[in-house]
Formats: C-alpha cells, structure tokens, sequence
C-alpha cells in the first residue's frame, strides 16, 4: 500500500494533482480493484467462450462480439460479418489473406513477371511504406533500367534510405494491379520474404 501511494502521489505531483494520503489512496484503490477484478473475470470468460467455438471450428455465426458496461449495466451481444470477399479468375481473397511471395531475394524483373505468369496480371504500381519502388508511370526510362535488375531488397533499401536488421526476414508490398483489358484489380498485401 505504501508503494502504491509513493507511486500515485508522484504521477499527481507530475501533473499538479493534489497528493493523497495513505487513508485516501487506500480507500480510492478499494473501489477500484473490485471493479477491475469482475470486469476481468467477465472478459476472460467471454473470452474463453468464443476460444471453444474456435477451437470446435463453429460457423461464423456462432462467434458473438459482447460490450459490456458494468456501471449502467448494460451488456449486449453482436454477431461479426464475414469480410467481403474479392474474386479475380479463380483467385478469391478478404481484407485477411495475403500473397506470400517465398523465392527468395528476386529481382523486380522477376517480381513483375510472377505477378504476370502466377496471377495474369500487369503490375502498376510497388510501394513499400510511403516509397514507391516501381510504377508503370514512371518519367525515367533509364531509372526504370537500373530498377528493374536490382533485387527487391536492395531495391527497396535504396529507395527509402533504410536499413533492415538482421532478424528481419519478410517486406510487406502494397501492389496495383490491372488485368488484361487494363482495369483495375485488387489485390492483397505482399508478403516477401528475402532471407
């Protein structure tokens, strides 16, 4: 109790909140730690409910989403929707799925041509971050030529001036994409790794 007061009165003193005595500070944190410990045993066992469901594989519409309020009280129950789905030829993907992209350290060359070969789709645009490593719009046909045999993760260090740590494994792409009759499609994040 002793430290939970030292601690409380320099938090207050920080803001220019008026200290408490030990008698205070114990009677504000008696009416907290009840409210803390029924709210979280209340989650823990919503909680626990939706894990079974997950576990037995339950449909969707099982699953419940719960707000709760205990101090008006008011609990209520909501069922999730699924994500949309997109749908490309035979490809189907949600806000979720991703492209993982594992052949190791590609050039863009190749990273262009699996999106062609793989998908049937043009690349118009790679952006990593808030850089753009490659669109089809670009001004400078020789920067193109020196972009297009670098590997994407040289590429992508020489364009945002960084540099990965060693544990880093994977790069996430944001990719443009357009089909043959050169409308848009979307598409999800890539996932690429490169070591």
């Amino acid at each position: 109790m002793d430290f939970i007061t030292a601690c409380s009165n320099l938090r207050a003193t920080n803001y220019s909140i008026a200290n408490a005595d030990r008698h205070q500070t114990k009677l504000i944190a008696g009416k907290i730690i009840p409210a803390i410990a029924t709210t979280t045993a209340m989650v823990t066992g919503f909680v626990c409910f939706e894990l079974y469901k997950l576990v037995q594989k339950a449909p969707l519409e099982s699953y419940k989403n719960a707000f709760a309020n205990l101090a008006l009280p008011f609990l209520s129950f909501s069922e999730p929707i699924a994500a949309p789905k997109r749908e490309y030829k035979s490809i189907e993907w949600t806000l979720w799925s991703r492209i993982d992209i594992d052949q190791g350290d590609i050039t863009l060359q190749q990273f262009l041509d699996h999106f062609k070969s793989q998908y049937q789709l043009e690349v118009s645009m790679i952006s990593f971050g808030v850089s753009i490593l490659y669109s089809g719009f670009m001004t400078s046909k020789k920067k193109l030529q020196e972009r297009l045999p670098m590997p994407m993760s040289e590429l992508a260090k020489t364009v945002t001036k960084t540099d990965f740590n060693d544990k880093q494994r994977y790069l996430v792409f944001e990719v443009c994409c357009t089909d043959e009759d050169d409308e848009d499609v979307e598409t999800p994040y890539v996932r690429y790794k490169f070591r």
